[in-house]
């Protein structure tokens, strides 16, 4: 399709490359061939006269005139796919629709799993893709690259809608044979104790127990730092370490090991977790089913 004179497909091809910063990887996205990309490139610094994105090193770079023209190539791209991609009405049941949801993987096992059971029998063909945080998630929902931000509510992006999803209590957990479980945990045992610590991300973030702990200036004793909540499990087999998780993940995860948990030894706030999507789509049918699946979910795993 052409818009004065300009091949509309050149914009879905300058788009993947702002987004990888590589021919190949936005042929592989895209299914083309690396030549076809290549050439379409080629094209659009014909169409702009500009060099659009340049190679330094291995690895391509916007020139300025690309980084100011992107944002809004984004946009208009998202208001064509959602008009696409969106009818008048949603039917769960023939939806052949992708849904994309970034959450961390504590949601991802205490909830997702839950939703995406929901999803097999009320919508077979719907497909969902969950991709963790990061921390540029506004601007992957500014972008239409994702569907759904599930997140703490300190960390929503202040410009687009959000909706309460459920609060969230924190819980001390261990490995079963420690006889703390059974004697009952008191502040002072939760601070003498070793701990296993959950740091999120390349920056290494601050999780919302955490950050709770800093507050009150008594902060844990960490042992060993990991990067998942559902890694630590793994730390607090046969040992006397102990950890903070979310109440909804070590019930999901008690099938699966030998552990126990308690209510925190003091006072402790709860965590609302909140989801998040842009404004263009606040009415888009399917994401209405989709939120109200997502709640669903999210009160049926807890107990």
């Amino acid at each position: 399709m052409r818009f004065k004179n300009l091949d509309l497909n050149l914009l879905v091809v300058f788009d993947a490359l702002m987004e990888t910063r590589s021919v190949t990887r936005t042929a592989e996205r895209l299914s083309l061939t690396q030549p076809a990309v290549s050439a379409a490139l080629r094209r659009l610094r014909a169409s702009f006269g500009d060099e659009m994105l340049v190679l330094v090193g291995k690895r391509m770079h916007p020139t300025p005139f690309a980084e100011a023209l992107y944002p809004q190539i984004q946009r208009s791209l998202q208001s064509v796919e959602l008009a696409i991609a969106t009818p008048a009405g949603f039917d769960p049941a023939i939806s052949t629709r992708r849904f994309r949801i970034n959450a961390s993987d504590y949601v991802m096992v205490a909830v997702l799993v839950g939703l995406a059971e929901r999803l097999r029998v009320a919508a077979p063909q719907v497909q969902l893709e969950v991709v963790l945080p990061t921390e540029r998630n506004a601007e992957a929902l500014d972008g239409g690259r994702i569907d759904l931000l599930v997140t703490p509510e300190p960390l929503l992006a202040p410009w687009h809608p959000s909706e309460f999803l459920y609060e969230e209590e924190q819980v001390v957990v261990g490995w079963a044979g420690n006889p703390l479980f059974t004697r009952g945990l008191s502040a002072d045992d939760f601070f003498a104790a070793g701990h296993v610590g959950v740091a999120l991300g390349p920056a290494r973030s601050a999780t919302f127990a955490d950050t709770q702990l800093a507050r009150m200036g008594r902060p844990r004793r960490i042992e060993i730092e990991v990067g998942s909540f559902a890694s630590v499990p793994w730390f607090l087999q046969n040992t006397p370490r102990l950890a903070v998780l979310h109440k909804r993940l070590v019930q999901a995860m008690l099938p699966q090991f030998d552990i126990a948990f308690a209510p925190m030894p003091f006072p402790f706030p709860r965590l609302r977790e909140m989801v998040q999507f842009h404004e263009s789509r606040r009415e888009d049918a399917g994401l209405l089913w989709l939120r109200e699946q997502l709640r669903l979910a999210a009160n049926a795993a807890v107990g």
